[in-house]
């Protein structure tokens, strides 16, 4: 029997961190760089509550009851959406480029120089010189 293998459960250690790690952790959770459970996962800590435990013990936020991460993006997310939505606004910016040179096209109309003469007059009369390239 000796050489079949034979699952064994390796028992768990519980670890002891130093407190500049914790306040680390920390700081990171409540600057909105994590979850606390993605520092868990980050720094493999073992314990589900454990991170909880530091934020409530060390941290600035009121922790008691509910997760204030919930509704709340980290900045890399709300990164990603601002990007994501001016990449959408471009690209409408482009079809109604298009749509105006198609109709100047086919309508034989000056549509656009028509809006940048209004607009130049618009602002103008506002103070501002310049009016933005199409």
């Amino acid at each position: 029997m000796e050489g079949q293998g034979v699952l064994r459960r390796v028992r768990r250690t519980q670890r002891d961190y130093d407190l500049p790690f914790k306040l680390g952790v920390v700081g990171e959770v409540e600057r909105g760089d994590l979850t606390y459970k993605q520092a868990q996962r980050k720094y493999g800590i073992q314990g589900r509550s454990t991170v909880l435990k530091w934020l409530r013990k060390h941290g600035r936020l009121d922790w008691r009851g509910r997760n204030p991460m919930i509704g709340k993006e980290t900045p890399y997310q709300r990164i990603r959406e601002l990007e994501q939505k001016l990449k959408r606004l471009e690209a409408e910016k482009e079809i109604l480029n298009r749509a105006i040179d198609i109709a100047d096209k086919e309508l034989k109309t000056d549509i656009r120089k028509k809006y940048l003469a209004l607009l130049s007059e618009a602002l103008r009369q506002q103070g501002t010189e310049e009016p933005p390239s199409p």
